[in-house]
C-alpha cells in the first residue's frame, strides 16, 4: 500500500508525494522455475495420447511386420507353432526377381498419371466452386461431399456395374449412340482398358477432397489484391497467376503429398475391382504384397513386399519434399 505525505512546494501550496514503496522479495528459484517448467510441457503431455495410439496402432504392427520378413513363415510353420527364422533370404527373392521391379515401375507410374489428374481437375472445380453464386455453390458442394463419403467398395461396386460386359450401363449407351461393336466390350480384358476404369473410380473418388481443399484456400485471398490487380489491367489469367496461385501454392503442395500417399497404397478399388488382373498386369504394391503373402501363403516373403513398400514410398514423399524445399528457396 502505498504511503502519501503532505508537503509544501516552492509557491506555498501543499503538494502530495508518493514514498517509494520496497519491492516484493524474490521468490525462490525452485518455485518460480516450476511453473515455467510445466507450462512448457504442457503441449507434449496433450500429445501424448495420440502418440501412445500412434505407436500402439502403427508402430506395433509395422515392428511385427519388420520380424516376419526375416522369418520364413508358410502354413506348415503357423499350424506347429515354429519361428524359422531365414535372414535376409525373402528380400533377396524379391530384389532378385523381375516381377518385384516391375511392379514398382507400374506402381509409380500409374500413382503420377492417377495424381496428375486428380490435381488439375480437382483444382477446376475448386475454382469453379469459389465462382459461382450461392445456390449453385451449395449444390455442387452436396454432390462432392456424397461421391467422398461413399464407402470404397460401393463405389467399386457401381464401377463394375457401369461398366459391364453385358448389362453395363456404358456399353448400353455406346451402343445405342452407334458404336455397337462396344455392345458386348469387356472393359477388364486388357491392362489399359482395366487401368482406365480404375483411374476414373480413383479420380472420381479423391476430386472432392482437394476441390474442398482448394475452395477453402481461396476464401483467404483478400478481395483487394484483385481490385489491385485490375487497376493494373490484370486479366483473368494474369490474375490467377500473380494473386490466386502464390496464395494457393502451399495447399498445392499438401494436398499433391496426401493424394500420392492414398493413390499409391490404393487397395480396395484395385483388388476389388479384377484382383490384379488380368494376368496380373495390374497389380501395384500392395496388391503384390497380398497376392505372395495372404494368396500363395508365403507370409513371410509378403512381409518384406510390404516392408520395400514403405521404403519405396518414402523415397517418392522424401523426393517429392525436396523439390517442394527447394523450389520455395528458390523463390524465397
Amino acid at each position: 500500500m502505498s504511503v502519501q505525505t503532505e508537503g509544501t512546494d516552492t509557491a506555498g501550496e501543499p503538494a502530495v508525494r508518493k514514498a517509494r514503496v520496497p519491492a516484493p522479495p524474490r521468490g525462490d528459484s525452485r518455485t518460480t522455475g516450476a511453473p515455467s517448467r510445466r507450462a512448457a510441457a504442457a503441449p507434449y503431455l496433450l500429445l501424448l495420447p495420440a502418440l501412445l495410439a500412434t505407436a500402439v496402432l502403427l508402430g506395433w504392427p509395422l515392428v511385427k511386420n519388420g520380424v516376419l520378413s526375416f522369418q520364413n513363415l508358410n502354413p506348415r510353420q503357423l499350424i506347429q507353432h515354429l519361428t524359422e527364422w531365414n535372414g535376409v533370404d525373402n528380400y533377396q527373392e524379391v530384389l532378385s526377381g523381375g516381377d518385384f521391379w516391375r511392379v514398382v515401375e507400374r506402381s509409380v507410374f500409374f500413382t503420377a498419371v492417377n495424381v496428375a489428374l486428380i490435381m488439375v481437375l480437382g483444382t477446376l472445380v475448386g475454382l469453379l466452386l469459389a465462382r459461382l453464386g450461392a445456390k449453385m455453390r451449395l449444390l455442387l458442394m452436396i454432390g462432392l461431399v456424397l461421391a467422398w463419403a461413399m464407402p470404397v467398395i460401393a463405389a467399386t461396386t457401381v464401377y463394375q456395374w457401369l461398366f459391364a460386359q453385358r448389362f453395363g450401363v456404358v456399353n448400353w449407351v455406346l451402343d445405342k449412340l452407334g458404336w455397337h461393336s462396344m455392345a458386348d466390350h469387356n472393359w477388364l480384358q486388357t491392362q489399359f482398358s482395366t487401368f482406365a476404369v480404375i483411374t476414373l473410380l480413383l479420380v472420381w473418388q479423391s476430386i472432392p477432397f482437394v476441390a474442398i481443399n482448394l475452395y477453402a484456400a481461396t476464401t483467404t485471398i483478400p478481395r483487394e489484391l484483385y481490385e489491385a490487380a485490375s487497376l493494373d489491367g490484370a486479366g483473368a489469367w494474369k490474375s490467377f497467376t500473380s494473386v490466386t496461385l502464390p496464395f494457393l501454392r502451399p495447399f498445392l503442395y499438401a494436398t499433391t503429398f496426401l493424394e500420392v500417399i492414398w493413390i499409391f497404397k490404393a487397395f480396395p478399388q484395385i483388388f476389388a475391382m479384377n484382383e490384379g488382373g488380368p494376368d496380373h498386369l495390374t497389380e501395384t504394391l500392395p496388391i503384390y504384397a497380398y497376392v505372395e503373402g495372404v494368396g500363395n501363403q508365403h507370409f513371410g516373403v509378403g512381409a518384406a513386399i510390404s516392408f520395400l513398400t514403405i521404403l519405396v514410398l518414402l523415397v517418392i514423399t522424401s523426393y517429392y519434399l525436396r523439390m517442394v524445399l527447394k523450389q520455395e528457396e528458390d523463390e524465397l
